[in-house]
């Protein structure tokens, strides 16, 4: 494996000369997230000041529905979108967030919910559980786009396999733009806008170290959880 660097170095390359199109597609994907959580917002809002007897708390069932048919592929297209930038050096970062996100959109929905649902199985076994499952399933979103062919299990399974050996490498490379969160929160998120596409990237080039060093290939015969 590489080291932390490496993979900032290649991200880094990758956006030279394309961080208008990705700080663009940033501001998009953060204010289609604003609007998609808003009314969970608001049904909190009704909570505190004691109106959801009298107000139908409606958003709570909207903001599930929002959040695994709308952005989960809006999350997937987007971390694809600098995977196609470092891969190919196609900067069209905006498109390819909605087209490789809704492409294939019940699929990606479909897979990224079962995702979901099994880190929350692990987590109720003991947060530490939970913790080294998203690790562990971290890749499934790019598997997801770059293997349409495979099932969600499959996709899951693939991406159990990838980062098998390699779940703390994971978590050290996050863990190295911790500088930089604090820089984005000291300005009052104003840095997310060029910290979101540097790590989407890293994370780009994280998932082709592990698929050149372990190859193709689905594990057979194994359950996901």
């Amino acid at each position: 494996m590489k080291q932390n660097q490496d993979y900032k170095n290649a991200a880094l390359a990758a956006l030279k000369g394309n961080w208008p199109q990705a700080l663009v597609a940033t501001i998009i994907f953060l204010a289609l997230a604003g609007i998609i959580f808003g009314p969970m917002e608001a049904d909190n809002f009704r909570s505190i000041y004691g109106l959801a007897p009298i107000i139908p708390g409606y958003a709570s069932f909207t903001f599930t529905l929002a959040t695994i048919f709308i952005f989960y592929p809006l999350s997937v297209g987007y971390a694809n979108s600098f995977r196609a930038l470092l891969d190919t050096g196609d900067n069209r970062i905006t498109s390819n967030t909605f087209s490789m996100g809704f492409g294939n959109w019940l699929h990606v929905s479909v897979g990224m919910l079962i995702t979901y649902i099994y880190v929350v199985l692990w987590s109720l076994l003991f947060i530490i559980p939970g913790i080294i499952k998203v690790f562990s399933y971290a890749m499934t979103p790019f598997i997801l786009v770059e293997r349409p062919e495979l099932s969600f299990n499959e996709a899951i399974d693939e991406s159990r396999r990838l980062m098998d050996g390699h779940k703390f490498d994971y978590f050290y490379l996050m863990l190295s733009f911790i500088g930089w969160w604090i820089l984005s929160i000291l300005s009052l998120g104003i840095g997310f806008i060029w910290l979101m596409p540097y790590m989407e990237t890293a994370s780009a080039a994280f998932y082709a170290d592990v698929k050149e060093e372990k190859g193709g290939g689905v594990l057979e015969g194994e359950r996901v959880l």
